[in-house]
């Protein structure tokens, strides 16, 4: 399938949940690139202030005060896109929220809250951008989870949520390939990402929130959004501990249940009472801040996620360094048997 997506700085980019977190680093580096970018979130005073930043280092940005749960306000945030620059190439769905708790406490109105954010915030800007991309090409992204492969205890109805994304995603993909449309359609699956995703979430526990370690940077994840608005990828692991878990899951299923349920379980919660109990399921919460607060060591990027965005490039660095050790072994440094042996092979 032919995709023709546009360079950065001449795309008009839709992020849904822009008002904090990856969304947010996502606005501002597309920003940075010269992207026009429409912002949208419930928060409107967070929003504001984000295109403010924007506009202030002169960029062009607008806000759209938008609950993705509600499907006639995603297609606002498209009218509105439509309305000031005629139009998008590139939708992004990240808005999304969490539940901590076991799922017979969960009740109905919180777990269905969750799907409609989760899930049918996905759908919705998934079918009103592909309506309009259709004549024109572009891609749709979709931020789901390295719990859109597997399930984590105590997350249930976030990872089945993220389940969802994935094979609706899978499945659209299919259907617009099939009628050839020139939509590029991409799942990414985060690792933990150290943004405010523990405050936000809607918790029953009695504890403090906290992630799994490993945990990356936010604009980690921004990078491997706006590599999938100029590239065309089916799916993107944003952390090596992303892609470990999902290939465990799929060959060792019985395996990756058990260190799940013994150990990262626990990893969760933190020695210390509950603060931030409804978070921001039902209602905005605290935004505009990209990261957030985790405790343990952050890692900025990912060696893998940049070698599987950059494939051949990572390869030709893998040979010039594997040469580059072969000659050091070679030289003055390397035990005589290792000289001895390299010269038997010329």
């Amino acid at each position: 399938m032919h995709y023709s997506l546009k360079p950065l700085n001449e795309q008009v980019i839709v992020i849904t949940g822009a008002s904090s977190g990856i969304g947010l680093a996502t606005a501002r580096a597309a920003a940075a690139r010269g992207a026009r970018v429409v912002l949208s979130s419930r928060n409107a005073e967070a929003l504001e202030e984000a295109c403010r930043n924007i506009q202030a280092g002169g960029r062009q940005a607008i806000r759209v005060v938008a609950d993705v749960g509600r499907r006639e306000e995603v297609e606002n945030i498209a009218e509105a896109a439509i309305g000031q620059f005629g139009g998008f190439d590139t939708w992004v769905n990240n808005a999304g929220v969490s539940i901590y708790g076991r799922l017979e406490e969960i009740t109905e109105e919180d777990a269905r809250r969750l799907f409609d954010t989760n899930f049918w915030g996905v759908v919705s800007g998934s079918l009103v951008a592909a309506a309009h991309l259709k004549s024109r090409g572009g891609a749709i992204i979709n931020v789901g989870s390295e719990l859109s492969d597997l399930a984590l205890p105590m997350q249930g109805m976030y990872s089945a949520s993220k389940h969802a994304v994935k094979g609706f995603t899978d499945a659209l993909r299919m259907e617009l390939q099939q009628d050839k449309a020139p939509i590029s359609m991409t799942l990414i699956k985060p690792a933990g990402i150290d943004t405010r995703y523990p405050e936000h979430a809607k918790n029953y526990t009695s504890k403090e929130l906290t992630l799994p370690p490993p945990v990356y940077a936010p604009e980690e994840v921004a990078h491997a959004i706006l590599f999938a608005a100029e590239h065309a990828k089916r799916d993107i692991f944003v952390g090596s501990g992303s892609k470990l878990m999902s290939s465990m899951n799929a060959r060792m299923p019985a395996v990756t249940d058990w260190l799940n349920r013994r150990f990262t379980s626990g990893m969760q919660f933190r020695d210390r009472p509950a603060r931030h109990r409804e978070g921001a399921l039902q209602a905005a919460g605290e935004d505009g801040h990209v990261q957030g607060n985790y405790a343990g060591h952050v890692m900025k990027s990912s060696l893998y996620t940049r070698a599987s965005l950059h494939p051949v490039v990572t390869a030709a660095a893998l040979t010039v360094a594997g040469v580059a050790i072969a000659a050091l072994l070679a030289g003055n440094g390397a035990p005589r048997r290792g000289r001895e042996h390299l010269q038997h092979l010329h």
